[in-house]
């Protein structure tokens, strides 16, 4: 038995706020990675350079997300399969290996930005070189996912994800924000001038290959008893619920980034670039407690996008057996390792650790638009999903999503070159 197989609960789900509790928790994996050091970057730069006119871009982005994220969970619901297995299933081999290896490309990618920026926080925290940092926070990530299984792993993210939640708070009690103008930035796009690089990093970093595997992977954890249709309709409600919760949390606290960074930076005329800087001058602005809160936060927050970055790794390696995420299984170590130490080594060997940054984005950018629109091809075909197949004005909505994420990475790309 596998490990899916051993987390089913073969009864039909019953219907309450209890069912829905417990059903929480993918979602919140996901949101993890729209929380990531890489967002960070973006948001700071965004609120201390423009002010409160941005946060239009965190509402957007978050109703794109949901949109994609939701469709990905629905092909792990019906078919039982993450994006990962149903590629290699149902996509000729000629097509599936390539989508599959930069998919694994991608998530190297990914876990550089991710263990980087948790080095960058033992280095705040510690004055801890980046190597040095970068070794600690992979040895971490790596016992946690092969000491844990996907039940505490679970558990330990949602609780990383209430600390780096409740650390902003915090620190928005120690500044004088502009409640106004920040509902005004919320609800009104502005396209402020010279800001079109930061709108589309913000944009571009939201929908990330990685989190398209996580979530059609770790939705399934909740599967239950899938032979009646009634069953699988209430399991769609409650993903829906999951996701919706999860991403206004990321929301919220990608929000609390940018407002932080416009009622400090930009009301002092400091423009931040990098993570070291935000949190040096956080601490003459607002006190020595908000330097050492943001710097722990993204300790936190690379921590945790680490792991989940790990986990998609993992369930990427695993579907080019056709096999699903399992902690003990090797082909799933594998793929942990794999996403790990190509990316711990490329932070090595490259002189600058922040050219290695945008080298992996830039390989974000060019691979991101194949996996969604594998997505696409997959959700929409009745041989893949019967009758839960998406709908003709579903397929558009997310083929349109598509090729708005595939220009703003191009756009991306060729500004990073």
């Amino acid at each position: 038995m596998n490990f899916l197989e051993k987390l089913k609960v073969n009864h039909k789900p019953k219907s309450g706020a209890l069912d829905l509790l417990k059903y929480i928790g993918p979602g919140l994996l996901v949101t993890v990675g729209f929380i990531d050091p890489g967002n960070w970057a973006t948001n700071l730069a965004a609120g201390s350079e423009f002010g409160y006119a941005l946060l239009w871009v965190v509402t957007f982005s978050s109703i794109m997300l949901i949109i994609i994220q939701h469709n990905v969970a629905h092909l792990g619901i019906v078919t039982g399969l993450c994006l990962s297995e149903a590629t290699n299933k149902y996509i000729p081999r000629v097509f599936s290996r390539p989508i599959l290896l930069s998919a694994m490309l991608a998530s190297v990618s990914t876990s550089l930005a991710e263990i980087l920026g948790g080095a960058i926080a033992l280095r705040m925290l510690f004055g801890m070189p980046i190597k040095v940092g970068a070794v600690i926070i992979t040895l971490v990530c790596l016992g946690m996912l092969f000491s844990n299984t996907y039940n505490k792993i679970e558990r330990w993210i949602i609780l990383f994800v209430s600390i780096i939640g409740l650390s902003f708070l915090y620190e928005l009690t120690l500044v004088d924000v502009n409640w106004v103008e920040a509902f005004k930035g919320w609800i009104k796009p502005t396209f402020p001038e010279n800001s079109m690089l930061i709108i589309m990093s913000v944009l571009g970093a939201v929908v990330m290959p990685h989190n398209l595997f996580l979530h059609s992977e770790v939705i399934q954890s909740r599967e239950w008893n899938l032979e009646e249709e009634s069953v699988i309709q209430k399991q769609l409600k409650y993903e829906f619920y999951d996701t919706l919760l999860s991403m206004a949390i990321g929301w919220a606290i990608n929000s609390a980034m940018i407002i932080l960074a416009a009622s400090t930076f930009f009301k002092n005329k400091v423009s931040v670039e990098e993570l070291d800087q935000a949190q040096q001058l956080l601490v003459p602005l607002v006190g020595s407690n908000a330097g050492i809160i943001f710097a722990g936060a993204l300790l936190l927050a690379g921590i945790s996008s680490t792991i989940t970055s790990g986990i998609a790794g993992a369930s990427i390696f695993a579907g080019f057996f056709g096999e699903t995420y399992h902690p003990k299984d090797l082909h799933s170590k594998l793929g942990v390792i794999l996403s790990f130490i190509p990316a711990l080594l490329i932070i090595f060997v490259v002189d600058d650790p922040f050219k290695g940054l945008i080298y992996s984005q830039m390989l974000l950018s060019v691979q991101l638009p194949i996996t969604v629109f594998t997505q696409v091809y997959l959700t929409s075909s009745k041989k893949v999903m019967g009758k839960f197949a998406n709908s003709r004005s579903t397929t558009i909505l997310l083929f349109s999503l598509g090729l708005l994420v595939t220009f703003l990475n191009i756009a991306l790309l060729i500004s990073l070159i």
